[in-house]
């Protein structure tokens, strides 16, 4: 009998059939690999955050509380072209913000503390143990803040986003699936951000405060996780991008 033939009751098929199976499964393979690599590279990449989990690091600086606490650290070897700080956003432990209140008396005070830094991009971040912070002798050279530059009303298109999560302790902690932790940890006084991706360029981080320049934490929340449009001041402070508009300003985009 001729073996192109496949018969279910042999115990092998013929070599025909079993020649053109083979064939197949693996033009199959090659597809099926092909399509994958395919998918893969068209994906968006999530970007790189780090949490240094685990690894508390000494840190020193000028601490600051307005709009939302930082540190300004001392930067070895600036030149006169560039400020002679790094600013870190200053975060507690979990789901939650510095006291304020509580470090009040050290405001504008040089301190130590123990904390996990947090970072993407040129976003910095220090999740400090609380009963860490003290104040210290100030240096000379102590850093001081510099002038605030205001950049003019600016409409800007982007997603609120919880700092913390986002530069690093999630990832990618952003859009819907991220919203009930964003929700639970800018109600805790994380602060609150503005992400914005122009079309050219790198993404833009605005600190969130009212028209007053104060924290909005608790008026932001209803617009978390959405696409979000907000007219207001745009201020260069600390080295940090701040927006003041009220929250009550605010537009979904697409309503």
């Amino acid at each position: 009998m001729s073996d192109d033939f496949y018969i279910g009751w042999e115990a092998r098929p013929g070599a025909g059939p079993a020649r053109r199976l083979r064939t197949l499964v693996v033009l199959l393979l090659v597809v099926g690999l092909g399509l994958a690599v395919a998918l893969a590279t068209q994906q968006h990449t999530i970007g790189t955050s780090v949490f240094e989990w685990g690894n508390l690091k000494p840190f020193s600086g000028r601490l600051e509380l307005q709009p939302y606490p930082h540190l300004l650290v001392p930067r070895p070897g600036a030149t006169n072209s560039q400020p002679g700080f790094s600013t870190y956003y200053l975060v507690a432990p979990f789901k939650h913000g510095l006291d304020r209140e509580k470090f009040g008396a050290l405001e504008g005070q040089m301190v130590t503390l123990q904390g996990t830094l947090i970072y993407r991009g040129d976003q910095t971040m220090v999740e400090a143990v609380p009963d860490s912070i003290h104040a210290v002798a100030s240096p000379a050279s102590l850093p001081t803040g510099a002038a605030t530059v205001r950049l003019g009303r600016q409409t800007l298109v982007g997603e609120i986003v919880d700092s913390k999560c986002y530069f690093g302790v999630m990832n990618p902690g952003q859009l819907l699936p991220h919203r009930a932790c964003a929700i639970n940890c800018i109600s805790g006084g994380i602060p609150p951000v503005l992400l914005v991706r122009p079309k050219n360029g790198p993404a833009i981080y605005l600190l969130l405060v009212s028209a007053l320049g104060k924290p909005v934490n608790q008026q932001v929340l209803d617009f978390v996780a959405e696409p979000v449009e907000i007219t207001g001041e745009v201020e260069w402070q600390d080295g940090l991008l701040i927006l003041r508009a009220d929250p009550q300003t605010y537009r979904r985009v697409g309503r």
